[in-house]
């Protein structure tokens, strides 16, 4: 079956769906929306304490400026000028966007936007509606998008995309009812599948999104900054984050053998050093940072916390749980720090009795969204793992979002990778607005300049059919990310993981989607890999969410069930360079470092402006 038109999005996330309303504001009709489902994905399937959304300041008498907030991104490191000052420019257009939609960001009585302060922001630019701001954005934008009826067809899994001399004119589709191939033949394709979920086994995804990257690096889509993932504490039975008021009251942290319910151990008392305060500073240093680990001077960090719950999951099998119930053993207020019983006290928490009661009284809604789930953490313990989080790398797009060496195809939202090393909390959030919007302005101006092919091939199949059960394949791939690809990470693992993919990826059949899906999974799992291989040959270090590690023989060093390990510190002149990744049609994945782009400084003189070519009027 094949269909034409002139703009398909695949993917109805945040970004997806805004893309279409975008396109519809501005003339153009003749689109179409493809999805697995309107209720899938991440974005409307997750969320955090406090889910954020990062814009420029809109209260107060604080100095915030388009410049500044550009700064802000660009001093994450390892990314490019020009795309900070659009996310930061065009953050208030996004915001606002959905401040019409309905969604109640909260202002005061004199209509400011409030805002406070998240991870990696100098300013008070982050906003939010509570632990579901994506979802009820997602929820807005089905409504008006139905309101509106933009065609969106349901049921449809992405195989391939359809590339003719470096041009993307659509893309084909499994379709799941009927178990046929659809083929959209379009003037250009919005490619908004989300983040690797699939990857990983421990992963806070939900497990209805997969992503559907590797479809675009096997048409050979560039791809920039691949091994920057954020990785965190996050529940496992349903998959959330843990961060916020989650840390702040305090919790118990207990493991227990494998069973979840004998031997169970207050394991964090064993450590050499109190980890009260370290435990409350997870609510805002909540992604795991190497840099806040053990420093030169032996000093432990907050992220001696995921690596102390790493030791009890994976090096000695056992399970971890948050307990809300109880204090933890010696809890005062001179162990917790200054920090935390200040917080507590100006919260009014501070003499509550146990963990439960000062979450109570801080987020009562942090209660009831596990209660939500099934799960009620007044009675029984939370299980956590440390777990993938999100991509701060992806597909390579310009200042439209439009990929570098695709022309047509717009990688749009998390599987666009326009963050850096470090990004400020919400900044994803924003990022995705700004490229549906940035996209959809694009292909307005552009319209009439690209034609479809006269010609339409058939689909080809993409790997070689041999007997699998796509179940087991899938939970081999992803524990291998976990291993090798996770928050910490070692040459020699790497270069095994590598291997081991390949030989799966040899051994795959391919009889349904499922099992191509497990396919495309593998080739993305194999350039993820390398790109990591590649950083790491490199000598880049330890940065980000993810900690290198070399064996160490003299018995220093970062103690990880008593073997011990030296941290391989970050060689910061990387942060000036942005890793570029290709997977070539001879299979061979090359990787070079592009130097960043300064931070634009435009002719900003309004004269000037209003009547220059780059006008965007």
């Amino acid at each position: 079956m094949r269909i034409s038109t002139d703009v398909l999005i695949i993917g109805t996330g945040a970004a997806g769906l805004a893309a279409g309303l975008q396109l519809h504001r501005q003339g153009i009709t003749r689109l179409l929306l493809a999805t697995e489902s309107l209720q899938g994905g991440t974005s409307i399937n997750t969320g955090s304490d406090k889910q954020t959304f990062y814009k420029l300041s809109l209260c107060g008498s604080d100095p915030d400026s388009v410049r500044e907030m550009a700064e802000t991104y660009f001093a994450g490191g390892s990314t490019h000028g020009d795309l900070a000052l659009v996310e930061a420019a065009t953050s208030v257009r996004a915001f606002m966007n959905l401040v019409e939609l309905g969604l109640p960001f909260p202002k005061d009585a004199f209509g400011q936007y409030v805002g406070y302060k998240t991870d990696h922001d100098p300013r008070q630019r982050a906003t939010s509606i509570g632990p579901y701001t994506s979802r009820e954005m997602c929820r807005a934008m089905i409504r008006e998008t139905q309101r509106l009826q933009i065609p969106v067809r349901e049921g449809v899994f992405v195989k391939e995309l359809r590339v003719k001399n470096g041009v993307c004119h659509g893309a084909v589709f499994f379709q799941r009812d009927t178990s046929e191939l659809l083929e959209v033949r379009a003037k250009n394709t919005l490619f908004a599948v989300g983040g690797p979920g699939g990857l990983y086994a421990t992963s806070v995804y939900p497990k209805v999104h997969l992503g559907a990257i590797g479809v675009a690096l096997a048409a050979g889509a560039a791809a920039r900054n691949l091994p920057e993932s954020q990785f965190g504490l996050a529940s496992t039975r349903f998959r959330w984050n843990v961060s916020g008021t989650y840390m702040q009251c305090v919790p118990r942290f207990l493991s227990t053998a494998a069973d979840g319910v004998s031997d169970p151990r207050e394991f964090l008392t064993e450590c050499p050093v109190n980890m009260l305060p370290l435990v409350f500073l997870k609510g805002y240093q909540w992604p795991f940072d190497a840099r806040k680990t053990l420093d030169e001077t032996g000093t432990w960090g907050s992220s001696m916390v995921d690596l102390r719950v790493y030791v009890e999951t994976v090096l000695r099998g056992r399970r971890v749980f948050l307990d809300f119930r109880e204090n933890p053993t010696s809890f005062s207020c001179q162990t917790l720090g200054t920090e935390a019983a200040e917080y507590l006290e100006r919260s009014g928490a501070l003499t509550l009795p146990t963990p439960i009661a000062r979450l109570k009284k801080m987020n009562p809604a942090a209660i009831a969204l596990y209660a939500d789930h099934g799960i009620d953490i007044t009675s029984e313990p939370l299980e956590v793992a440390v777990c993938a989080q999100h991509n701060n790398g992806g597909l390579a797009g310009d200042t439209d979002w439009q990929s570098t060496n695709l022309r047509g195809l717009f990688p749009i939202g998390e599987v666009n990778g326009s963050h850096g090393v470090y990004r400020p909390g919400g900044s994803a959030l924003n990022a995705g607005q700004v490229g549906a919007i940035r996209a959809a302005e694009a292909i307005v101006r552009n319209r009439g300049n690209r034609d479809l092919p006269d010609d339409a091939t058939e689909p080809e199949e993409t790997f070689l059919p041999k007997r699998s059960d796509w179940r087991k394949d899938r939970e081999i791939l992803q524990q291998r990310s976990t291993r090798a690809a996770g928050f910490l990470r070692n040459h020699e693992e790497v270069c095994r993981a590598l291997e081991e993919n390949a030989e799966q990826l040899r051994r795959l059949s391919v009889t349904d989607y499922e099992s191509h899906r497990n396919g495309h999974l593998l080739l993305a799992q194999r350039v993820y890999l390398d790109a990591i291989r590649f950083e790491l040959e490199s000598g880049v270090g330890s940065r980000g969410s993810a900690m290198v590690l070399e064996a160490s023989d003299d018995g220093q060093g970062l103690d990880l069930n008593g073997k011990f390990y030296k941290i391989v510190p970050e060689n910061t002149d990387f942060r000036n360079f942005v890793l570029e990744s290709r997977y070539l049609p001879t299979g061979e994945i090359v990787h070079r470092w592009e130097p960043c782009q300064a931070i634009p400084e435009p002719d900003s003189w309004f004269e000037n402006v209003w009547n220059g070519a780059d006008n965007e009027r």
